[in-house]
């Protein structure tokens, strides 16, 4: 495994995406906890969830107690596996995703969060998505209150723009470490906060990375790889013997150094599969190829 860095920390190069543990469709605990253990075996050292990743209606949590437990029951050195969580979103029974951004209701969150992860303080914790009915100044001060009172290590934001990462950034300085975007393939609209993440620093983490090359957790269950078909993804994915997923994580990391993925998965083998993109060195010339054929590929 390759790390790289996140805030004054070292970490995997690629992470884990928890989420599909325990959204619906979701397997069941042996195999998720085998997905996490088999993430650590595989040498992946950063492990996101949320507080909100859960079934619809259900106790907010589930994911943060599964990620706890696995730690736990894992026969190794977990001291150096980074734990990110999010607050400020909530998952009610009509399966939609609503959005709170209150301080109270932040602290509280992250208050949480601690319990449930049974730790002194949460080693990154992330805005999950802007509140447009609170002041984004207010809810990223909850973060710094957070952080001045040892509850939280490092502060993130989630779902944001290049205006939002600036104001966050006035407000946390080097404290803020992280930006979590949907970027994919398929979704590319965060090319401008990738930009600014490497101009400030932070560490870009890509959320559903193989938008394009496999189905996410958000469009529902799924029992296979997800793949949409024959792409310049697919061909370069011949040309190494490894799978099209692992080139795609390939050339998310060779966007820029800032950026650290976090594909999910539910099987072991997925999980092992996208850590060993770590290791896959792409050509100029693939890499080429692979930008001029986006085209192809549809969300």
């Amino acid at each position: 495994m390759r790390y790289r860095a996140l805030g004054d920390l070292r970490v995997s190069a690629v992470g884990l995406g928890a989420m599909p543990l325990s959204l619906p469709g979701r397997p069941d605990e042996r195999r998720a906890l085998a997905t996490v253990h088999a993430a650590l075996d595989a040498g992946v050292t950063l492990l996101d969830t949320a507080d909100s990743y859960h079934l619809p209606g259900a106790e907010p949590g589930h994911n943060e107690r599964l990620i706890a437990r696995a730690l736990a029951s894992y026969g190794g050195d977990t001291s150096d596996v980074l734990v990110t969580t999010k607050g400020g979103r909530g998952r009610p029974a009509d399966g939609s995703w609503t959005v709170t951004g209150s301080p109270r209701h932040l602290k509280a969150a992250a208050e949480s969060s601690l319990q449930r992860l049974g730790v002194d303080a949460i080693g990154l914790y992330q805005l999950h998505k802007p509140d447009p009915a609170v002041p984004y100044e207010e809810s990223v001060g909850a973060l710094r209150e957070l952080l001045d009172e040892g509850k939280i290590r490092l502060a993130g934001i989630s779902n944001t723009d290049t205006g939002l990462i600036r104001r966050a950034h006035a407000i946390l300085g080097d404290r803020l470490v992280s930006v979590q975007n949907q970027y994919s393939p398929a979704v590319r609209d965060s090319e401008p906060e990738l930009r600014l993440c490497a101009e400030l620093g932070l560490a870009f983490l890509p959320w559903s990375p193989l938008g394009g090359i496999s189905r996410s957790s958000l469009d529902g269950p799924q029992d296979t790889d997800g793949a949409t078909g024959s792409t310049a993804f697919h061909s370069v994915a011949r040309e190494h013997g490894v799978s099209p997923q692992q080139v795609c994580l390939a050339w998310l990391l060779a966007k820029s150094p800032t950026v650290i993925p976090i594909p999910g998965a539910s099987r072991p083998e997925s999980v092992r599969d996208s850590a060993q993109a770590a290791e896959l060195t792409l050509t100029a010339a693939q890499l080429t190829r692979l930008d001029q054929n986006l085209k192809e590929v549809r969300p």
